[in-house]
């Protein structure tokens, strides 16, 4: 059966990006995004974002997770280290991030290098967490595969009785990457397809950005 999708179109008219408009800083950029997606509603999770990597296998993997924290030093996320994605980025640590928020019409993609944040910060980050995600973090060997979901439950109920009245420990294999960034670009939707992107690479001297419109 075939799926004609040729209607499936929309005008980008909600906002422009012009270089006189735009932060010097990708990063004070990318909180004033942020802002907007919040203020503007209509997405659930504005830190929502996916993450590719490159497996073993050769294949890209795309996957949706969470941005927890970002500053001047890159973007952090958290996993198992014992992942397909935690095992594919310490193999090889380039990866990409990008978000698309419907509502204000932009994505953002930044392309970097990850790496393992100290564990201190990891620990805080775990501690922060409520009790049930703190043990399903116990609970799934992620990636693994597993007869049931009932294997799960049995674990997860199994973990709730052993730490009722007890500290939840982070498990070693578990933990945040930091993505510094080599790239990041900005994109405003806009009418017939002639999209707004701006893109800000790292310097040599890796202490400015360079700033370069792209064609559509």
């Amino acid at each position: 059966m075939e799926n004609k999708l040729h209607d499936y179109r929309k005008s980008y008219e909600k906002s422009s990006l012009i270089r006189e408009n735009l932060d010097d800083n990708p990063f004070q950029q990318f909180r004033s995004w942020f802002h907007d997606v919040e203020k503007y509603g209509g997405v659930d999770e504005a830190n929502a974002m996916t993450v590719s990597t490159i497996g073993s296998d050769g294949f890209p993997k795309s996957r949706i997770v969470l941005l927890k924290s970002y500053d001047e030093n890159g973007f952090v996320f958290y996993t198992n280290y014992d992942s397909e994605k935690g095992k594919a980025l310490l193999d090889n640590p380039k990866t990409c991030l990008s978000f698309f928020w419907p509502n204000t019409e932009r994505q953002v993609i930044i392309k970097g290098t990850a790496k393992m944040v100290d564990e201190n910060v990891s620990d805080n980050y775990f501690a922060s967490r409520p009790k049930g995600s703190q043990l399903g973090a116990l609970v799934s060997n992620q990636s693994s595969v597993i007869k049931n979901r009932q294997v799960l439950e049995d674990e997860l109920s199994s973990l709730e009785n052993k730490y009722e009245n007890r500290e939840v420990p982070r498990p070693k294999n578990w933990g945040g990457f930091l993505v510094k960034p080599a790239t990041i670009e900005f994109w405003q939707g806009r009418p017939n397809r002639l999209h707004d992107r701006f893109l800000f690479s790292r310097t040599e001297a890796d202490l400015d950005w360079k700033i370069e419109r792209l064609a559509p």
